[in-house]
């Protein structure tokens, strides 16, 4: 099973967690303006993210890390197959892990798409449990790990819950990691806000608020939309 962007292409029959909207959107949302040297993917998956800030910045090395052997194993074989492998490179570890290894890395950007649902949710599937249940990398666990790894001039970018937000606002503040940018995302524009983009710093004392819709109507996609993702899906 292979997702086909416009400069590359991602394998995802062994990652618990398939490419979807929040991926694509983190991906081409976050910010790159303080151009990154080094950029970290926190719970990689199959490297989407990683791949695309690859097409976006000039960034030296873009490391990834990836808890589970087989997304770790197809991670791997995306980057080496697309037109960046020499900037790629995934790390199989748990994040805490990671971090205890590499406390004296400091990364200008990390990106994480991080598990949603608590044990309330569980499934059947043990991979997809810990990919997506937020006891696999709970978010305090996250943001203190982002808070040892940024740089002084980093930019941690995420995808939440809008339900979620403000706890992981202020969890963040209490780690000194301050919101610049907060995009709320609707499927349409009668639908309820389901998702938060944020972005984080160490020096923000203003935060900018805008709104995201998807769709104008089932399969037709708003202007906003299309101009955010026309880099990477094929058809827009």
């Amino acid at each position: 099973m292979t997702f086909k962007f416009k400069q590359f292409s991602v394998s995802q029959a062994q990652s618990a967690m398939k490419i979807g909207t929040d991926n694509v959107l983190l991906g081409a949302w976050t910010p790159i303006d303080n151009f990154p040297q080094n950029i970290l993917d926190v719970g990689a998956g199959t490297g989407i993210l990683a791949l695309m800030l690859a097409q976006r910045t000039q960034a030296e090395i873009i490391d990834a890390v990836e808890i589970d052997e087989k997304a770790y194993i197809e991670c791997t074989e995306n980057f080496e197959d697309s037109p960046w492998a020499d900037r790629l490179f995934c790390y199989f570890a748990s994040f805490q892990e990671f971090v205890a290894e590499m406390q004296d890395e400091k990364y200008d950007l990390i990106v994480s798409n991080p598990p949603f649902y608590t044990s309330d949710y569980q499934t059947d599937s043990k991979s997809r449990n810990k990919a997506r249940f937020e006891n696999s990398l709970p978010f305090k666990t996250l943001i203190e790990g982002v808070a040892s790894l940024l740089s002084d001039e980093g930019v941690f970018s995420v995808i939440v819950p809008f339900a979620e937000e403000e706890n992981f606002v202020q969890l963040a503040s209490e780690k000194g990691l301050f919101p610049r940018k907060i995009t709320r995302v609707k499927g349409n524009a009668n639908a309820e806000v389901k998702r938060s983009l944020i972005a984080f710093d160490r020096k923000s004392e203003v935060c900018i608020f805008d709104l995201l819709i998807i769709e104008k109507e089932r399969n037709i996609y708003t202007d906003s939309y299309t101009e955010l993702t026309k880099d990477f899906y094929l058809k827009m």
